[in-house]
């Protein structure tokens, strides 16, 4: 557990381990923060009808881990008392139910980690180059576009 305050903390991780909740809330927790926003997105069972067995995902993480530490920016001009920001983003095979990403965020009060977690995964969704493949039971996999993408081409 973040016993000193220190400076602010800007921490990115993106791997092929199972990520930990615990690990993520421990690394922002900082004594003069009343709040803790945690996001957990994790891998569901069905999409659109089909049986999702697992989820794989891949990243170009130098671009990855820039385009977060830009989000962190914006994070840090929009809400001010935001003290630590810390993004867990799983690669690889995600089996249903385990999680995929872990966003946590701390402030002295809970309306700014709150809506900076939300402005987190929605920027993430939309300007980090991390791709998804669904895998279905019926040996059936779909690589998926986040509608929230700016970078995809619009018909």
């Amino acid at each position: 557990m973040a016993e000193a305050e220190g400076d602010p903390r800007d921490l990115v991780t993106l791997t092929h381990d199972k990520l930990s909740v615990d690990t993520v809330s421990d690394s922002v927790t900082c004594p003069s923060c009343g709040a803790i926003s945690i996001f957990i997105g994790t891998t569901r069972n069905r999409f659109e009808g089909m049986k999702v067995v697992q989820l794989e995902y891949e990243a170009y993480i130098p671009m990855a881990e820039s385009e977060l530490r830009k989000i962190y920016t914006d994070i840090r001009a929009r809400w001010p008392t935001v003290r630590h920001i810390c993004v867990h983003h799983r690669l690889g095979v995600v089996p249903v139910t385990e999680a995929s990403v872990i966003i946590g965020i701390s402030s002295p009060h809970r309306g700014d980690s709150l809506e900076a977690v939300q402005y987190c995964i929605d920027t993430l969704k939309a300007t980090v180059p991390i791709w998804k493949k669904e895998v279905y039971e019926a040996d059936e996999s779909c690589w998926k576009e986040n509608k929230e993408c700016q970078w995809t081409c619009q018909s």
